[in-house]
């Protein structure tokens, strides 16, 4: 592990150098890859040096242990270069976890309103307006690919990407069964209603990753139409897209040119036949081992949003640490759930073996 360690430091000191050519500047797609790994060494570099920093303050007072005019406080710098040895030593195992491929990539997100009629779509509105806010609080650009509203605002299904640098790394824990507890705006008694929506994410998938036969394809365009039937153009902009040999269905309508339509919706279709072949890959090692933070199957309850008592309990987390105000929470500011999710996920990940130093 030692050298390993050494490797990734003397990879560092490579890439800054490469980082202050000028040649490297007049590359864009280099300069990107280049930082992107510098920025993900850097905090395994910085953990290691502070443990060798560590390990030269435990030798230090070590040999100040035979001097009785110095034992004493050699004893207490002995046992806190210890501690900070143990701790270390856990960053660097969490730090040296193996990456998810997908962690840097785009993502393509669909939310549906599900069980408790209007009130349900009416809570999927609101899902879409707290991922709205929180990718623009991380200056995240979101798109609109297909959107199906009621005449009371709510959203009976919707499909969006966002585009951001981490944005799979932050979003991939919101796939699942989100509930709501609420006085739905609809009901006149004042009764809490139990109401729920599905959310989906997936990794963008690039058409070098999965490729699709335009021979297993049947597209079929209609006119766009907004909430109650309403026309939003006259022409047959929007496409339906049908993948035979699965029976994938996408549609896209959010643009008025059928150009663009048609390639959104390949960008969402080529990212769910991706998603379904990793699935298939993963099953295996899925089978032996559930992760703490859930499988992100769209079917499994992950989240409670109880609007009376002003909290929001992810079902994944543990102790104290799974409730958040729902004010925060519904507004954007999903910063420290995901972060409580990631640090479940790496626990669960070190338990397991992942990082072993």
């Amino acid at each position: 592990m030692e050298e390993k360690l050494k490797g990734i430091v003397q990879r560092l000191e490579a890439l800054q150098e490469r980082l202050a050519d000028p040649a490297v500047y007049a590359d864009p797609a280099l300069m990107k890859r280049l930082s992107r790994e510098q920025r993900e060494l850097e905090p395994i570099a910085a953990a290691w040096r502070a443990y060798q920093k560590a390990q030269g303050d435990l030798e230090a007072a070590r040999e100040l242990l035979g001097d009785p005019e110095f034992r004493e406080m050699a004893q207490e710098e002995l046992q806190s270069a210890k501690n900070e040895m143990e701790r270390l030593e856990e960053e660097l195992k969490r730090l040296l976890l193996p990456k998810d491929p997908n962690d840097e990539k785009n993502v393509i997100m669909e939310i549906r309103g599900g069980v408790g009629g209007e009130e349900a779509m009416l809570f999927a509105a609101d899902l879409f307006r707290m991922y709205a806010m929180y990718a623009e609080s991380k200056g995240w650009k979101l798109e609109i690919v297909n959107r199906n509203e009621t005449e009371l605002g709510g959203i009976k299904e919707i499909s969006f990407v966002i585009e951001g640098e981490g944005a799979y790394s932050r979003l991939k824990f919101e796939s699942g069964a989100h509930r709501v507890q609420r006085v739905p705006v609809t009901e006149s008694s004042g009764r809490i209603q139990t109401s729920a929506a599905t959310v989906a994410v997936l990794p963008e998938a690039e058409e070098v990753e999965f490729t699709i036969d335009p021979k297993d394809l049947q597209i079929d365009t209609f006119r766009s139409s907004g909430a109650g039937g309403q026309h939003v153009n006259k022409t047959e902009s929007a496409i339906r897209i049908t993948h035979l040999p699965t029976g994938v269905v996408v549609e896209c309508q959010d643009e008025r040119s059928q150009y663009k339509n048609k390639d959104k919706a390949m960008k969402i279709l080529r990212s769910k036949l991706y998603e379904a072949e990793q699935a298939k890959q993963n099953a295996a090692i899925a089978a032996q081992r559930r992760s703490q933070v859930g499988s992100g199957d769209r079917s499994e309850r992950i989240r409670t949003y109880n609007f009376p008592q002003n909290r929001v309990t992810d079902h994944r987390l543990q102790g104290d640490n799974k409730n958040f105000n729902i004010d925060q929470i519904i507004n954007g500011n999903l910063d420290p759930l995901i972060d409580a999710l990631v640090t479940a996920d790496q626990a669960q990940r070190l338990q397991s073996g992942d990082g072993e130093m």
